[in-house]
């Protein structure tokens, strides 16, 4: 049982921090996910990628990429608001420049106590940790022994999910590189009567594992 976890592409807006801001794809993100994911969008069919379904948050920068696809290779999708990134509160939409200066402070705290990131008037980290943990363990619970998901969501979830799959520290986590368009596999299963998780890849592009060459076009 496999899961891709796909980050979205590149948004249009520029250099602001996004969590519940929803800025759509630029041309560019589209050819980020295009390229990690190895579909050619002219050729574009069933047989072309390995995916039995997609999941993915209601966020533009993730939802329209899906949508195309799961029309494209005609898999059944699934929008699923918890798979959202995390609401940064009145930090929402603010130049990364200033929002670094702003939370430092709570950052600084946050790498002895999780509890303490804590965006005003937004979502405590530890309130989105649960979130995504609850919705990955549905999710990796129920899969079925054939089923491959392509997940397409936020850098945030990504930043709960790989570490939990690793142990490391959530709070840790600056070890892990995850650009726009950043691709992961997850195999999970049973082991022994016991659910467990494995990181296959991280941060790889598809057509490079598949030996096909990406899709240059942009829709």
């Amino acid at each position: 049982m496999l899961v891709d976890i796909l980050r979205h592409g590149q948004p249009q807006g520029g250099e602001v921090l996004r969590g519940r801001v929803d800025h759509p794809l630029a041309d560019e993100g589209w050819r980020q996910m295009y390229a990690s994911t190895g579909i050619n969008p002219a050729q574009a069919s069933l047989e072309s990628a390995p995916w039995t379904r997609v999941i993915c948050s209601p966020l533009q920068r993730c939802r329209q990429f899906a949508e195309k696809i799961s029309a494209d290779l005609k898999l059944p999708l699934s929008v699923e608001p918890d798979w959202q990134e995390i609401d940064y509160g009145i930090w929402d939409g603010m130049p990364v420049a200033q929002w670094r200066k702003e939370a430092a402070e709570q950052f600084k705290a946050f790498r002895q106590d999780m509890t303490a990131l804590s965006p005003p008037q937004g979502e405590s980290f530890v309130c989105f940790r649960d979130r995504v943990l609850t919705v990955w363990h549905q999710l990796s619970t129920t899969l079925s022994a054939d089923e491959h998901v392509l997940l397409i969501t936020h850098g945030g979830v990504m930043r709960v999910i790989l570490p939990t799959v690793l142990g490391i520290p959530l709070n840790q986590t600056g070890v892990l590189h995850i650009p726009f368009a950043c691709l992961s596999r997850i195999e999970v299963g049973r082991r022994d009567d016991q659910p467990f998780s494995t990181l296959l890849f991280h941060n790889s592009s598809l057509s490079a594992r598949l030996g096909t060459r990406p899709g240059s076009e942009v829709p």
